[in-house]
């Protein structure tokens, strides 16, 4: 009954480093937990420390072929392809950055496009912004004023006439 439990702790063990080198990258809880579990499944599980040593060699070399059977199968690449993109995002594709120098529109006026509930669309000086409320609902057509911008964020708060 014992052995099944110190199994268990070396194969939860095995599983979270997998984890580990697969999903989630850098060295950390996982990690750190599964190689915790896997060592004291082995030392319990071991009469004497040869055993023990033995185990953990048995254990590694398993963790080991299971890793480079994923990468020669392919499972891996296809696992890794599910989780990233592939594929670049340039400007010859159409991909464009938004644009940093919203500053120029603090201060100024325009005219909710749409309705903010608290995001929405704007025309400021003419041209179409991206714009967020200050918390509260405007109205499609409202007349609105900027007194934020945080990096690519408009903030604008309904102007009272």
């Amino acid at each position: 009954m014992f052995i099944g439990i110190y199994v268990s702790l070396i194969i939860v063990g095995v599983l979270l480093v997998a984890v580990e080198v697969f999903l989630i990258p850098g060295f950390g809880f996982a990690g750190l937990a599964g190689l915790i579990l896997m060592l004291s499944g082995v030392y319990l599980a071991a009469d004497t420390f040869a055993q023990g040593a033995l185990y953990l060699i048995i254990t590694f070399l398993a963790t080991g072929l299971l890793i480079y059977v994923g990468v020669k199968t392919g499972r891996v690449k296809r696992l890794w392809g599910k989780i990233f993109l592939g594929e670049k995002q340039n400007v010859n594709a159409g991909f464009v950055a938004p644009k940093a120098d919203y500053i120029k529109f603090l201060g100024k006026t325009g005219s909710a496009l749409t309705l903010m509930r608290p995001a929405g669309s704007a025309i400021i000086d003419g041209e179409r912004v991206d714009v967020v409320s200050e918390g509260s609902y405007i109205e499609k057509g409202a007349s609105i004023k900027v007194i934020a911008v945080e990096g690519t964020r408009i903030i604008v708060r309904k102007e009272e006439i």
